[in-house]
């Protein structure tokens, strides 16, 4: 047992994932399909509900039920139990600026990435400050937690800071988001691109939804994409659609390497990405200037983290810790089945309060309930053996013997090296009446 991390004040808050979160799916061609969305033409947008629609200039689009149902019920449930939103709201300034005004802040941050402006970044920095309020309310709010986490990962592998909004977009900060492309976690990996990048997916373990482990694997695959394009924009839209798609961009466009050269040759998804990344890195810097403040905490958690080899389900944690299973989940989304496999080291969060306490009752722990949640799976079966003498056959430690005719108990107990009334009893007889053809259990 090792002690890997001590987590800074975790600040636990969520978001709905809803229909003005700007998430897309990303490392898929397929990642927002053309078909799941419903085109509104722009003179039509301001006429409609402010949480129904997200902004794709120069049309506005809006998810069909379809699609959010499943994703959104889920987040929608993580985010009422952990944020209270309903008072997150100041001052809301309904006031549109300049434009002079959005680019001079773009150009004030002190970024690598080129963050220009033109009309596309302009609807989505509206739709983001004007629109979503209470969505960057909560994501300023939960980005003092993730921020920080981002920002080490990114500081190790030289990548400039702004990237920590890819996540903005990808997930809206919830490490349980999935995407109806199979798509998960903070990053939003597909299992193929994850496993690529080391790591783990499988019955029990979904390492995307790791916040440590799913940023140190995007770091990666962010700076493989500089290495190969030299230019952040192409690398946020290869992030979204894949080198494939960017590359055919580039010859499209006669071989021009810059993103908004190629824009018109890119999916339409990910010519709103760039645009996209852009409004989140303005309303995470400028939200205060429109007026939105931060969503209030509604509990505010320190977390510790202890590694253990040892196979362990948190119910197990649960109820001997007096933790609910809820929390627990939350605290740790990587196992999909609620156990830690075992064999390698495996990470368990818990609030620090509680680590004292397993550290202290770890063998209790791990032995509680261990045959029913953990070691419940045979790791051995015995084949039926027919053993030539008697003609029985052997399976798991129990002898099966066909009774021949003229044979007797006293026979049959002879030849087997037991009693009569052993075999009655194994056998739930009452008599020594048997009849050829039925089975005996002798166990022993």
């Amino acid at each position: 047992m090792i002690l890997c991390a001590l987590c800074a004040a975790m600040v636990i808050s969520a978001q709905e994932i809803a229909v003005d979160s700007l998430a897309i799916d990303s490392m898929s061609t397929d990642s927002l399909a053309v078909e799941s969305l419903e085109l509104i033409p722009l003179q039509a947008a301001d006429s409609m509900d402010e949480d129904s629609i997200v902004p794709v200039p120069p049309y506005y689009t809006r998810w069909n039920d379809s699609v959010l149902s499943d994703i959104e019920l889920r987040a929608l449930d993580w985010s009422l139990q952990w944020l209270d939103t309903a008072d997150c709201i100041a001052v809301h300034d309904t006031t549109t600026l300049p434009d002079s005004v959005y680019k001079a802040r773009l150009q004030a941050l002190p970024c690598v990435i080129e963050l220009p402006y033109n009309e596309r970044v302009r609807g989505f920095i509206l739709r983001y400050v004007k629109r979503s309020p209470k969505q960057v309310a909560r994501l300023m709010r939960m980005s003092e937690y993730y921020f920080p986490i981002f920002e080490e990962a990114l500081g190790r592998y030289n990548l400039p800071y702004e990237l920590r909004c890819v996540p903005i977009i990808e997930s809206a900060l919830n490490p349980m988001a999935r995407s109806h492309a199979g798509a998960a976690g903070l990053w939003q990996f597909m299992p193929a691109t994850a496993k690529l990048y080391g790591l783990e997916v499988n019955s029990l373990v979904d390492e995307r939804m790791d916040v440590h482990k799913s940023t140190e694997a995007a770091c990666r695959f962010l700076s493989n994409m500089y290495a190969i394009y030299h230019d952040w924009n192409l690398v946020i839209a290869a992030y979204n659609c894949g080198s494939g798609n960017v590359n055919k961009a580039i010859r499209r466009a006669n071989g021009k390497r810059d993103f908004w050269s190629i824009y018109p040759f890119l999916p339409r998804e990910t010519r709103n990405y760039v645009p996209i990344f852009i409004a989140a890195n303005y309303a995470m810097n400028y939200g205060q200037e429109h007026g939105i403040c931060k969503a209030p905490i509604e509990k505010t958690m320190i977390t510790d983290t202890i590694c253990t080899t040892r196979r362990l389900h948190l119910q197990q944690v649960s109820e001997n810790l007096g933790i609910e299973m809820d929390e627990l989940r939350r605290l740790n989304p990587q196992y999909s089945r609620d156990i830690l496999p075992g064999g390698n080291a495996y990470s368990l969060c818990l609030p620090s309060e509680k680590m004292g306490l397993y550290i202290d009752q770890e063998d209790s722990i791990l032995s509680y309930k261990a045959d029913s949640l953990i070691n419940n799976r045979r790791a051995e079966i015995d084949m039926a053996k027919v053993t030539s003498i008697t003609g029985a056959y052997r399976v798991n430690g129990v002898t099966y013997y066909t009774i021949k005719n003229g044979d007797s108990l006293s026979a049959i107990a002879k030849k087997f090296h037991c009693t009569v009334k052993q075999l009655k009893q194994w056998n739930g007889l009452k008599s020594d009446a048997i009849r050829a053809g039925k089975k005996l259990k002798i166990c022993k």
